[in-house]
């Protein structure tokens, strides 16, 4: 299993679009295989970092939803949503492997 973090640099301002986005994306992950472990909204502290995590059996599953996600209609219209509102400032991401008790 491989783990995707990423952490958003988000707009403040664009906080209410920003969290239509992220109830966009739980969804299509699902769809494509994935679990989906949530987005992590700003609440106290930094107003302008979110953290999502979600999780993929293997980086191989997780690439061909990469591809294939550039081809869905739903995932190309919430690529659009955040172009449109500019609600992501910027993004990085890093594949994490989970350790369970």
């Amino acid at each position: 299993m491989i783990t995707c973090y990423l952490r958003y640099v988000i707009d403040p301002y664009q906080l209410d679009q920003f969290e239509h986005y992220a109830k966009m994306w739980i969804p299509l992950v699902e769809k494509f295989g994935g679990q989906h472990h949530g987005y992590f909204l700003p609440s106290e502290g930094a107003n302008d970092i979110a953290l999502a995590l979600f999780s993929f059996p293997s980086l191989a599953a997780y690439e061909t939803y990469r591809k294939d996600s550039m081809q869905d209609a739903e995932c190309l219209a919430a690529f659009r949503y955040a172009q449109e509102t500019r609600c992501i400032v910027s993004y990085e991401r890093s594949f994490m492997r989970p350790v369970f008790a």
